[in-house]
């Protein structure tokens, strides 16, 4: 195989809000961890263990903002992205680095404001800059994609 992908999906819940940055032309970026958990048991001592890993989400423009309004800590949610290494230089000169999922699609699975509309809501970017989204529902709900047999 020739070609190579990178491409993440994972299901997890907010560790904290969604932090905002706006720039100069009307771009924005969100960010929030998201925490996934793996339970096992060990074999010697029976004891259920669960791990926690930490993921640092990225979001831009259109879909940063839609996670800003709808998603708390603690909520739920379906990421797909791909993995992005970034390096910055910090205020006493020491070089930095992160590793961080740059969200492509996503969907809502549990949100605490999901209990006052009950919607969930599944979107798709195209993480250009004009941040454009799809609403799947939404395409349902016009009657799209009818001729789907399920």
């Amino acid at each position: 195989m020739n070609g190579t992908l990178n491409k993440v999906l994972l299901i997890g819940h907010l560790g904290d809000e969604v932090k905002m940055h706006y720039f100069d032309g009307g771009n924005c970026i969100g960010r929030f961890p998201l925490a996934t958990n793996e339970v096992y048991i060990n074999k010697s001592t029976g004891e259920k263990i669960t791990s926690t890993e930490w993921h640092n989400i990225v979001v831009r423009n259109k879909a940063a903002e839609i996670c800003e309004k709808y998603l708390t800590k603690g909520d739920k949610i379906y990421i797909e992205g791909r993995i992005k290494s970034r390096q910055w230089q910090a205020e006493d000169g020491t070089t930095k680095y992160t590793n961080e999922i740059q969200v492509m699609e996503f969907t809502f699975l549990t949100t605490k404001k999901e209990t006052e509309s009950s919607n969930k809501q599944n979107f798709k970017s195209d993480n250009t800059e004009s941040g454009k989204m799809t609403n799947f529902d939404d395409n349902k709900e016009k009657g799209e994609n009818d001729d789907l047999p399920f």
